[in-house]
């Protein structure tokens, strides 16, 4: 059965350099009438959930998401510039997609707390988007719930792919959430430590399997092809 692969963007796949808190800043002063006095907390989770806690932050209450999606799509438009000019790919990331997407018997696609446009803002920045299969991803509208997201995902794939249910799912992401989300949902975990959080805290949080990054495309592979034989 094919392995679907579920790649997290930030800090995973790309560095940002900022312009992701820009997007949330902009879309809260959008929805607010006002600019925020403090940065959104992000930390993998979904937008749906870093919009709402946004304005609890700030002593508000949250606004619909029917009026918060648009503002979100409206703030990320045409950021691609930004983000090619201070942001970056991270280390192995162009062979890694690259070798998953042509590896037979592995569907790639991502699982992000990033709305979908958003997404697709992110990785066009870098070109990473013909490496993905983003029609059939799960984003962050699609649940407040990281671990939500993995049955979006393998139902959109397992349609589209024609793909028993059951289908095995590993996530590769740098976050506690990631590794939580995989546990939760009964997938795999490939976590990676080019985030914020050191390859101890993810080992602790439960992942068996840790990378300092994705530079080491042979290990990840290695690794990935032997998940499709479980």
């Amino acid at each position: 059965m094919p392995l679907i692969v579920l790649w997290d963007i930030d800090h995973t796949l790309i560095e940002n350099a900022g312009v992701s808190k820009e997007i949330y800043a902009a879309a809260f002063t959008r929805l607010a009438g006002r600019p925020p006095a403090r940065p959104a907390r992000t930390e993998g989770r979904t937008d749906r959930l870093i919009i709402a806690d946004m304005f609890l932050d700030h002593g508000l209450e949250p606004p619909d998401w029917e009026d918060a999606l648009p503002a979100l799509e409206a703030a990320g438009a045409g950021r691609e510039a930004d983000l090619s000019r201070r942001g970056r790919v991270l280390p192995g990331v162009y062979r890694a997609l690259k070798s998953v997407a042509e590896e037979d018997g592995m569907i790639s696609s991502v699982l992000t707390g990033n709305i979908a446009a958003n997404a697709r803002v992110k990785l066009r920045a870098f070109g990473l988007n013909a490496l993905l299969d983003l029609e059939v991803g799960a984003y962050g509208a699609d649940s407040t719930d990281r671990a939500a997201l993995v049955d979006v995902a393998r139902s959109r794939i397992s349609a589209a792919y024609g793909l028993p249910d059951g289908a095995p799912v590993v996530l590769i992401g740098d976050t506690p959430r990631d590794v939580e989300a995989a546990l939760k949902s009964g997938s795999d975990i490939v976590a990676v430590a080019s985030g914020v959080h050191s390859a101890a805290e993810l080992q602790q949080a439960g992942a068996p399997f840790v990378l300092p990054d994705l530079s080491d495309v042979h290990a990840l592979m290695d690794h990935l092809r032997r998940l499709t034989h479980h």
